[in-house]
């Protein structure tokens, strides 16, 4: 899928989070957004999720095959960020039971679970996991659907040497074939993207 921006911007109340943004995402491709905290990378990503309105400008989302319009993106866009939440009355396994029933997955559950090193935790209710388990789940729920489009944001966030080494080896095997954007400004999350766009050019 591709993701075109036309004049693109976002604002609250008087203050412009970004504008004129105009920008083509192409299938295939990794990109990095980078900026200071509290500059909109954030934002930016939930924009290009459908899961915030833009302020004015026009998002385009095209079927690589075929070419035409996607009116509902929901279906071939996977995300993972600190600030969606899990649902901690459930277990690591009913989690993303619930999960994959909106969306394919590429691999069977318990096997999920093996490669993120939760196979121990799969029955433990998630409010009893720490803040590093709680983002492999995150992770794992956006790398194993099957959608053409993984949108990240701050991907290491409280991991740990061992979780930091599991991101680069889901990037490796999972991300290849798919239009990748990473929100970041830490260079260890998005140093392997094919290009670097600055929130900050956006912004005056």
């Amino acid at each position: 899928m591709k993701i075109s921006l036309q004049n693109v911007g976002k604002r609250y109340n008087r203050e412009w989070v970004f504008k004129d943004f105009s920008f083509e995402f192409s299938p295939h491709h990794t990109y990095g957004i980078t900026g200071p905290n509290g500059s909109g990378k954030s934002t930016l990503l939930q924009v290009l999720a459908g899961a915030m309105h833009h302020s004015r400008g026009t998002i385009t989302y095209t079927h690589e095959d075929t070419g035409e319009n996607i009116e509902n993106p929901y279906p071939f866009i996977s995300i993972s960020a600190p600030y969606l939440e899990l649902i901690e009355e459930m277990t690591a396994i009913e989690f993303l039971k619930f999960h994959f029933s909106f969306k394919q997955r590429i691999k069977e559950i318990d096997e999920i679970l093996n490669e993120i090193n939760l196979s121990h935790a799969m029955n433990k209710q998630i409010r009893f996991f720490s803040s590093g388990m709680k983002q492999r789940l995150k992770l794992a729920q956006a790398f194993f659907c099957n959608t053409p489009v993984l949108l990240l944001d701050e991907p290491l966030t409280n991991l740990d040497s061992e979780g930091v080494a599991l991101y680069h080896q889901l990037i490796n095997q999972y991300a290849n074939d798919r239009l990748l954007i990473i929100s970041s400004n830490d260079k260890n999350e998005y140093h392997f993207c094919d290009e670097i766009i600055s929130i900050l050019d956006f912004k005056k």
